[in-house]
């Protein structure tokens, strides 16, 4: 089926992006993201998860370098303790959230289109992805 692109229709919804972290893969969606973990990935506690971008309170992000790995989290109300810690445990927190993907210095190119595409989805939804 057409879309209908005369002045006053809607937009057409935009298709799923998909992006291959470490041990973790995410699928964008306009509304919402899809985190599924493999199973080494799922040894730190995190989980598969599904966020709703409207949710989503704050976009964290640390790039990957050659000695670290990166990691993008989109942070809702449950993480905003963890927000304000300022110490090697809230790296850790971030790490294991079922929220967060990491990327490693190799997936630099996919992290920063995936924090692209985050922050605008997160935007779209209404609100403030930088916090």
């Amino acid at each position: 089926m057409p879309h209908n692109l005369s002045k006053g229709a809607s937009t057409p919804p935009s298709a799923p992006q998909t992006f291959k972290g470490y041990l973790a893969t995410v699928t964008l969606h306009a509304g919402h993201a899809e985190i599924k973990r493999k199973l080494a990935g799922k040894l730190t506690g995190a989980k598969d998860s599904v966020i709703s971008l409207a949710d989503v309170i704050k976009v964290i992000s640390k790039p990957p370098t050659r000695l670290v790995n990166g990691y993008v989290q989109l942070a809702t109300s449950a993480d905003q303790g963890q927000l304000v810690v300022a110490t090697a445990e809230r790296e850790k927190a971030i790490v294991n959230n079922s929220r967060t993907v990491l990327f490693t210095w190799s997936q630099r190119e996919t992290y920063e289109r995936y924090f692209d595409a985050a922050t605008t989805g997160v935007r779209q939804q209404g609100g403030n992805p930088l916090g």
